[in-house]
């Protein structure tokens, strides 16, 4: 489990807190720059397209769509923030399938194995759609708990119900990605421990080893798209939820 230690690089201490520059916020920073990278290389606005502005294009457009979609033309105000948190966590996903293992002493830092920050993300998200939803109706914003149509003697039971669901889309949504994140890195490292202890084992050994790396390729192919499939679902969601404060669906 040490891929998902967070260690410190720079100790620091400031009034009894510890602040230091950990291996989280190297990646973190890592995630930063290779985003600012890309869209620098992807923004020349050229009139006949690179590779680099089709890219940057396709995502952007990509996000968009899904806006639109799911909120409506009052999504454009949303889409900064939206497109952001996309961008962000699948380029935190990707980094951390990163093979630096490859070299000694060195090991890639999944930064979205972590729910301190996936956490933070969904707890943003939904303090986001709190706002909203307060901003734009007021009290009339519970509302949202009482589907239309509901029995009177029905309201108070539904009420609870509704808002308790509601309550728990955060956990939901930073717990869900948390979770596919640590459970492909630890399938990938138990058979990753196979093959290395079957070199040993004679026959019986390389045919476990020859079996697990054929396993683990499987493995690494579903994380690329589980990652994808990841960012996708937490920016979705997030508009969903957004829709639900602005148009009290």
């Amino acid at each position: 489990m040490h891929q998902f230690t967070v260690e410190p690089l720079v100790p620091l201490h400031i009034g009894g807190y510890d602040i230091s520059f950990t291996n989280s916020s190297l990646w973190l920073f890592i995630a930063l720059a290779l985003i600012m990278i890309f869209f620098a290389l992807g923004s020349k606005r050229e009139l006949v397209p690179g590779r680099w502005q089709m890219a940057a294009e396709g995502v952007t457009g990509f996000v968009d769509n899904m806006v639109k979609v799911n909120i409506g033309p009052e999504g454009k105000k949303f889409m900064p923030y939206i497109f952001s948190l996309f961008v962000f966590i699948l380029t935190a996903n990707f980094l951390g399938l990163f093979p630096l293992a490859i070299i000694p002493g060195l090991h890639q830092f999944t930064t979205t194995s972590h729910f301190s920050i996936t956490g933070v993300l969904a707890v943003v998200s939904f303090a986001i759609v709190l706002i909203v939803g307060f901003w734009r109706h007021k009290l009339h914003f519970f509302s949202l708990f009482v589907p239309h149509g509901t029995p009177a003697v029905m309201v108070p039971l539904i009420f609870l119900v509704e808002l308790l669901s509601f309550m728990v889309r955060p956990f939901s949504l930073g717990l869900r990605l948390f979770v596919a994140m640590i459970a492909g890195h630890i399938l990938m490292e138990v058979f990753g421990s196979f093959i290395v202890s079957g070199l040993s084992g004679g026959p019986l050994g390389w045919g476990v080893s020859a079996l697990s790396f054929v396993f683990i390729i499987f493995v690494t192919l579903l994380e690329l798209l589980v990652c994808a499939i990841q960012a996708y679902v937490f920016a979705l969601l997030t508009t969903l939820y957004l829709n639900d404060a602005i148009n009290l669906h």
